[in-house]
């Protein structure tokens, strides 16, 4: 039975990836330093097949005795978005940078990890050029710290093929997560917009013609398992972006969407010619060569989101224990 170490494993997609990796017949070794608590790790920690360290993953000591146990990785820890990175710019350069590279470098040296699967971002592509679909080819534009840093790590990685026998290496591009997770997040646009318009609230919305792909936090973390158990020569040091071509939304469609479940939705555009990310992505590749394809659509998390919250089931949406950053602070 394989180990597979989840950094990040509390976080909104690694505590979804980890149940789904038990379900498939993994142990799971999760590490997570719990900067928003262990709440979303509960569930598991009964279970034969789990087991915890909490701990940095900068902790090179920690994360080589991890590494030690385990067969594979698939590394999610980090300071996650553009308003956590820039409230904490050093934190993210130290976390998501240093630290990445050197838990990269220490698998790769361990010789016993055969897979390293790394949580990039189509944020990486900042702004279309015209109407053109983005591909894993298109030129890359981060303009946020966060993109920046996954850009210069999945380089790294690149730059270290694990060939005929060495650590298979593959970066994948998420798309903008949705969904329930054992650690709720609502500072996520289809989370949020639902959540304001769930609790009666008029929806301002800036920059209703702006692009971007989105895709279910169980899509997201199934898509680690499915390149973990792909044939090393279809992914060892190539990049996949994750979605489906479909599920490409301006933020006017979103809204549109969320008024078919939300029928007294009150919702208001204001105007905004400029935005640094606009952008549709093409993931065929995904789909084509690894047999990928999504399970959900973003009117089915809308009505996930909408449905907890109606039940009342989250007494308090509005806490900051449900964001990766302070608001009041950007």
């Amino acid at each position: 039975m394989k180990t597979v170490l989840v950094t990040g494993v509390a976080g909104y997609i690694g505590s979804v990836l980890a149940r789904q990796l038990l379900d498939n017949g993994y142990k799971v070794l999760g590490v997570d330093a719990l900067f928003f608590g262990g709440d979303a790790i509960i569930g598991m920690y009964n279970h034969p097949n789990f087991s915890f360290r909490k701990g940095d993953v900068r902790d090179a000591a920690l994360m080589q005795d991890a590494i030690k146990d385990s067969d594979a990785i698939v590394h999610l820890a980090a300071i996650v978005g553009d308003p956590a990175c820039r409230q904490q710019p050093e934190l993210a350069r130290s976390i998501n940078g240093d630290g990445s590279k050197q838990l990269f470098d220490l698998a790769r040296k361990a010789g016993n990890i055969e897979r390293f699967i790394f949580a990039s971002t189509c944020s990486n592509y900042g702004k279309m050029e015209g109407d053109e679909y983005i591909t894993e080819t298109s030129a890359l534009n981060p303009i946020s710290l966060y993109a920046e840093l996954k850009v210069e790590f999945e380089k790294h990685l690149m730059a270290n093929p694990g060939g005929k026998d060495g650590m298979v290496a593959t970066p994948l591009r998420f798309s903008t997560v949705y969904g329930l997770s054992p650690r709720v997040r609502f500072d996520l646009t289809v989370n949020e917009f639902t959540r304001d318009l769930s609790l009666g609230r008029t929806l301002k919305i800036f920059g209703e013609q702006f692009w971007r792909p989105y895709c279910h936090v169980e899509d997201l973390a199934r898509s680690c398992i499915v390149v973990l158990e792909a044939d090393r020569e279809l992914v060892d040091g190539d990049v996949f972006g994750v979605g489906d071509t479909s599920e490409n939304y301006q933020k006017k469609m979103l809204a549109d969407e969320m008024a078919k479940i939300i029928p007294d939705a009150k919702i208001e555009y204001v105007k905004k010619d400029e935005d640094p990310r606009d952008y549709r992505v093409d993931f065929s590749k995904i789909r084509d060569r690894l047999g990928f394809t999504i399970t959900k659509r973003v009117p089915d998390g809308i009505r996930e989101i909408h449905e907890i919250l109606r039940d009342g089931v989250i007494s308090d949406p509005d806490s900051t224990k449900f964001r990766n950053s302070n608001p009041e602070a950007i």
